[in-house]
């Protein structure tokens, strides 16, 4: 098959919507396991009662496909009365999976903090959520920022899979596209090429962001 760029021209208005929808699902994706992550990795350490159902709930979401995830809570949910738009349901998939991988960043990061800074805010009578908040945290965030911009490109990369509940990201706009007019090779290839692209630049954005965290 031939290249055609009039297929290109008239693909990329699709591809420029579809490219809105991938970028808010990763910001909003990475903003809600960024900070579920955090909760479920301080649940961890709280009492027994607490830290075994946080910790099935977690395993459970973690073992567990991101494609049944997507079915369940556009699918299922709905017959119980919650029901969410297919956009708010994939955002909401992905920042729930996902969260369950950053919590294990943070528990590194947290565990990674020297035994020696915990003493010193017990000998300066500091209160526990002040530690917590003032000593511990800022000290394990930086060391796990390299960690959880990993996990942004996994999230740019899985954000095809909401397809299947109807979003048009990238993907779905070639998809959809391809279907209508019956040209695969230019809309497939634009969108291998950008998520390319976006994968580079997220990467050398994490590098920065690391660089200056360490000096």
């Amino acid at each position: 098959m031939t290249w055609d760029w009039n297929a290109v021209r008239d693909f990329m208005p699709h591809f420029w919507d579809g490219l809105l929808v991938t970028l808010r699902v990763v910001v909003l994706g990475s903003l809600i396991s960024f900070a579920l992550g955090l909760v479920w990795a301080l649940l961890m350490r709280a009492p027994a009662p607490v830290r075994w159902p946080v910790g099935a709930v977690t395993e459970f979401v973690r073992d567990t496909p991101l494609l049944v995830q997507l079915f369940f809570l556009f699918y299922v949910l709905p017959e119980g009365g919650l029901a969410f738009s297919a956009l708010t349901t994939g955002i909401l998939a992905i920042g729930l999976h996902y969260s369950t991988y950053t919590m294990q960043v943070y528990r590194a990061g947290i565990e990674a903090v020297p035994a020696g800074q915990w003493e010193a805010a017990t000998a300066l009578n500091l209160p526990r959520s002040r530690t917590w908040r003032v000593v511990v945290l800022p000290q394990a965030i930086r060391r796990v920022v390299p960690a959880l911009g990993n996990y942004v490109i996994a999230m740019l990369k899985d954000t095809p899979m909401l397809m299947v509940i109807t979003v048009l990201e990238m993907l779905g706009q070639a998809r959809l596209y391809s279907q209508e007019h019956f040209r695969f090779t230019e809309p497939v290839t634009v969108v291998g090429v950008a998520f390319v692209v976006l994968s580079c630049l997220a990467s050398l954005l994490l590098r920065a962001l690391e660089r200056r965290l360490v000096h």
